[in-house]
C-alpha cells in the first residue's frame, strides 16, 4: 500500500485538524444538500487528479464549477477524511472539463453545449485566453463562421465586466440562476448592491427571500444584531405570519417570534421594529379593546385592510334606491323561509351574505336572485375567485361568470386593475361566489371598484378553510354584525344512496362520518379504506388512480380524478404523490428538468403564485401543452387559453396530480381521493377535512386511519387569524 492511502496516526490527525487548509479544484458532483444550503457534501477534484470530500455551507455550487475553499480536515467515522469548509470563493475554471461546463452554462450568448464542446476540444485549457485575446482563432473550430465569431466576441467582452461580479457572487454561495437575476436587476452594480445592502435582495429579486439574503449577509461578515438585519428580520417574520393568514399581529408576540427567528434579544428585535416603522415598512396601531394592545402590520396589508373597511363603509351607508319587485318566478314556491329571506335581502340591502354547506340550496337561491334581477332589467355581474368556481357558477346560472381578476380587468402596463374607485364596475347587482377564498387584498380591490348604490350578494361556506392569502374576510363580515346573513342548513341535494353530503355535514358538526362499507352491488359515492401504513396508502392511491377507479367507475384518471392531501411533505404528501402519479399516468414524452423536478407534455400542473402579466393566478389548473427546447420555453393550457412560460418561470408551477386541500379551494372534481394519516397530524383539523370532502362531486374515497380521522374531527379550528376588519366595521370608523 502506498503512503498516499495509509491512514495517518492520531497525532498527525490532531495536528492537521488544528490548522486551516486551502484546496482548489473542480466540483465533480454534489452528494447532498440540505434544504437551506447550510450543509452540503460534495466531491472536489483537486489538481486534476485527487478527489476530496468537502462538507459545510457550500450553497449554490454546480458540477464543473471551480472553487477555492478554506477549512479544517477532520475524519468522519463512516465517511473518512473530509474538509469542513469555513468559507469558499468561486474562481474561473482551469481544467478542460470545467471550462467546457462553464461555457455550456448559457452565460455567453452564442455558445451552447455543442459549441462549448468543439471550442474546448480545439483549444483545451487555453480556451479562456483565446476568447479574451484571440477570438479570430475561433475560425479553427468547425461550424463557427464569421457572424457567430462576432456574436461571441461581443458577448465575451460584454461579459468580461460581469465575470468578476459573477466570481464575487458565486463566492458568497449564490447559484448561477440567482446570479443571472441579480445581473438583470442591477447590472454592473450587482456586486455593490450585494456588498452594501444584501437585504434588499429579499424584497427586490424573485426567489431570494430573507433567509437567503441573511446567509449572504453572514458570508459578508454582517453581524446578527446589525440594524439592517434586525429591520429586515422583522419584515420577514411579518411576511411569514401573513403566509399563515394573519393581516396583523400583536406587538409583544411579534417581538418574541422575531427574537427567536433572528437569535437576538427582545430588545434588539424591538430596535428592528422601530427601524422598519421609521422606514414606513411596518405600521403600529394601538387598540383599546377587542383585545387591547398594539398591533403591527406590514404597510401593504394595513393599507388594504383600512381601504377595504372604508369601501365597505361607503357601500353600507349608501343604500340603493328601493325597488318595486315583480311577482316571484317559477321555483320560488319551493324555497324555504331562509331561502326566501336571502332573496329579499339581496334587493333590500346594499350588501348581504348567504352561507351554508353543500347541498343546502345556495345555488338555487342565487338562481332566483338572478332571475328576479333580469325581470327588473338590472345589469348583473357574476364572479368567483377561481376559474373553476366561475365556470361552475356560469353553468348553474346560465349567465356568464368571470374570475374576480378578469372582472376587475388587470392592466399589465399600469400594474393595477382598470376598475377602481374612479372607474367602478358598471353592474347594479354583483354576486360573488366562494367568498371564503377572498383574502384582504383582493377584497379591497373588489369593493373599491363597487359603486355606491350597487347591490352586492356574497355567497360562501363559512366553515371551509379560510383564504390562502392573509385575512378572514367572510368570517369578519359575518362577525361585524352590520350585514344581513342568511345561514342555510336544510339539505336538499342528495340521492338516496348519496353519502358525501351527509358525511361532510357530520364532520362539520364534529361527528365522525359513516365509514361502514356499502353492501356489495349497491351504488355508493363514498368509500372509507382503513389502512395505517403511509407507504401502503401511497401505493394504494397510485393503483386506485391508475387502474381501479377507471376500471370500476369509468372515470378518466387524467381528467376526472384529483388526489388531495393535507400536506406537501411526507410519503403521503403531494410532492411524493405527484412524482409517483406522474410516472404512473404520464411516464413518457417530451420533458425538461427544472431543479429536481421534471415536467412533461401532458402533465397536470397548477399555478402557485399570482402572475398578473400572464393572466394566471394561484390555484389555476392546466396541462402542459408543448415544450420548445431551442427557445427554452413551454406552453400551459388553462381554461382561459394557452400561456407561455420560459423554463426559468417553471418555479411558478407545480405538478397537480395531487394538490393540498388548501390549494383545492373553489374547485370541484368528479372524483376526490383524500388520505388522512397520523403523519399529517400538524394539519389535521375539522375544517380541512370538511373542505376536502366537499370538493368531491360524484365519488369520494378517503383512506387512512380512524385515529387520524378522529383527531381531525375533534379538533376545530385552533389557529386564529389576527385581523382588525370586523373591529373597524363594528366601530363604523374604518380607522
Amino acid at each position: 500500500m502506498t503512503q498516499e492511502f495509509q491512514q495517518p496516526d492520531d497525532a498527525a490527525v490532531q495536528a492537521e485538524s488544528a490548522l486551516e487548509h486551502t484546496v482548489r479544484g473542480e466540483v465533480l458532483r454534489v452528494l447532498f444538500s440540505s434544504a437551506d444550503g447550510q450543509y452540503v457534501v460534495l466531491k472536489l477534484l483537486e489538481n486534476g487528479c485527487q478527489e476530496r470530500t468537502l462538507v459545510g455551507p457550500l450553497m449554490g455550487l454546480m458540477e464543473g464549477q471551480e472553487i477555492e475553499a478554506v477549512g479544517r480536515w477532520e475524519t468522519h467515522k463512516d465517511h473518512g477524511r473530509q474538509l469542513r469548509v469555513r468559507e469558499f470563493r468561486a474562481v474561473l475554471p482551469s481544467t478542460e472539463e470545467g471550462i467546457r461546463r462553464y461555457l455550456a452554462s448559457g452565460l455567453i450568448p452564442g455558445i451552447g453545449p455543442k459549441y462549448a464542446e468543439r471550442i474546448v476540444d480545439r483549444f483545451g485549457t487555453d480556451t479562456l485566453r483565446i476568447l479574451e485575446n484571440y477570438s479570430e482563432r475561433l475560425r479553427e473550430v468547425p461550424g463557427i463562421g464569421k457572424k457567430r465569431i462576432e456574436e461571441i466576441r461581443t458577448a465575451w467582452h460584454e461579459h468580461s465586466g460581469q465575470r468578476d461580479v459573477l466570481v464575487f457572487l458565486q463566492g458568497l454561495g449564490i447559484g448561477s440562476a440567482f446570479c443571472a437575476r441579480l445581473l438583470t436587476q442591477y447590472g454592473a452594480a450587482a456586486a455593490e448592491v450585494v456588498r452594501t445592502s444584501p437585504y434588499r435582495l429579499a424584497t427586490e429579486v424573485r426567489g431570494i427571500g430573507f433567509l437567503t439574503a441573511d446567509r449572504i449577509a453572514k458570508n459578508l461578515g454582517i453581524a446578527k444584531d446589525d440594524p439592517r438585519r434586525l429591520a429586515a428580520g422583522i419584515l420577514h417574520v411579518l411576511d411569514q405570519l401573513a403566509q399563515l393568514g394573519h393581516v396583523c399581529f400583536p406587538k409583544e408576540q411579534l417581538l418574541i417570534e422575531a427574537a427567536k427567528t433572528l437569535d437576538v434579544t427582545a430588545e434588539a428585535a424591538a430596535e428592528g421594529l422601530d427601524r422598519a416603522r421609521l422606514g414606513g415598512l411596518a405600521i403600529e396601531i394601538p387598540s383599546p379593546s377587542d383585545p387591547p394592545g398594539t398591533f403591527v402590520y406590514r404597510h401593504g396589508l394595513y393599507k388594504a385592510e383600512k381601504e377595504l373597511a372604508e369601501a365597505l363603509e361607503t357601500l353600507l351607508r349608501c343604500p340603493p334606491p328601493p325597488l318595486s319587485l315583480p311577482p316571484p318566478g317559477p321555483g320560488y314556491e319551493r324555497l324555504n323561509e331562509a331561502q326566501r329571506q336571502a332573496v329579499a335581502w339581496a334587493f333590500q340591502t346594499p350588501l348581504s351574505i348567504i352561507t351554508g354547506g353543500p347541498g343546502v340550496g345556495k345555488t338555487t337561491v342565487v338562481g332566483q336572485i338572478v332571475a328576479m334581477a333580469q325581470r327588473l332589467n338590472l345589469a348583473i355581474s357574476l364572479a368567483a375567485p377561481t376559474g373553476r368556481a366561475a365556470k361552475r357558477m356560469a353553468e348553474t346560472s346560465s349567465l356568464a361568470a368571470q374570475t374576480l381578476h378578469r372582472l376587475l380587468k388587470w392592466d399589465a402596463q399600469s400594474h393595477g386593475f382598470q376598475h377602481d374607485p374612479d372607474r367602478p364596475l358598471p353592474c347594479k347587482l354583483l354576486v360573488v361566489d366562494e367568498v371564503s377564498m377572498l383574502d384582504v387584498s383582493l377584497a379591497c380591490s373588489l369593493f373599491q371598484a363597487v359603486a355606491a348604490g350597487t347591490r352586492v350578494v356574497l355567497v360562501g361556506d363559512r366553515d371551509q378553510l379560510p383564504s390562502v392569502g392573509p385575512g378572514s374576510v367572510l368570517q369578519d363580515l359575518i362577525e361585524c354584525g352590520r350585514i344581513p346573513v342568511t345561514e342555510l342548513t336544510e339539505i336538499y341535494r342528495q340521492s338516496e344512496s348519496g353519502r358525501i353530503i351527509p358525511n361532510a355535514h357530520a364532520v362539520n358538526h364534529g361527528r365522525l362520518p359513516d365509514t361502514h362499507p356499502v353492501p356489495r352491488g349497491q351504488p355508493a359515492d363514498f368509500y372509507w379504506i382503513e389502512k395505517e401504513d403511509a407507504d401502503e396508502v401511497a401505493d394504494l392511491i397510485v393503483r386506485m388512480v391508475q387502474e381501479r377507479i377507471p376500471h370500476t367507475f369509468g372515470f378518466n384518471p387524467m381528467e376526472d380524478v384529483q388526489v388531495l392531501a393535507p400536506m406537501r411533505r411526507g410519503s403521503c404528501g403531494t410532492e411524493t404523490l405527484n412524482a409517483r402519479l406522474q410516472e404512473a399516468l404520464n411516464p413518457k414524452g417530451a420533458e425538461f428538468k427544472h431543479g429536481e423536478r421534471r415536467f412533461r407534455v401532458g402533465d397536470r400542473v397548477m399555478q402557485t403564485v399570482n402572475n398578473y402579466d400572464k393572466g394566471v393566478f394561484n390555484g389555476d389548473l392546466g396541462r402542459i401543452h408543448d415544450i420548445h427546447y431551442a427557445e427554452r420555453m413551454f406552453h400551459v393550457a388553462f381554461d382561459a387559453g394557452l400561456v407561455e412560460y420560459e423554463w426559468t418561470d417553471a418555479d411558478e408551477i407545480a405538478l397537480a396530480y395531487a394538490v393540498t386541500v388548501h390549494k383545492s379551494q373553489g374547485s370541484e372534481f368528479p372524483v376526490v381521493v383524500l388520505p388522512l394519516l397520523t403523519q399529517h397530524f400538524v394539519m389535521l383539523e375539522r375544517n380541512l377535512v370538511y373542505t376536502g370532502m366537499t370538493r368531491a362531486k360524484k365519488l369520494l374515497i378517503m383512506l387512512g386511519s380512524h385515529r387520524a380521522l378522529a383527531m381531525a374531527v375533534n379538533k376545530s379550528q385552533s389557529r386564529r387569524r389576527w385581523t382588525r376588519l370586523a373591529h373597524r366595521l363594528r366601530d363604523g370608523s374604518a380607522a
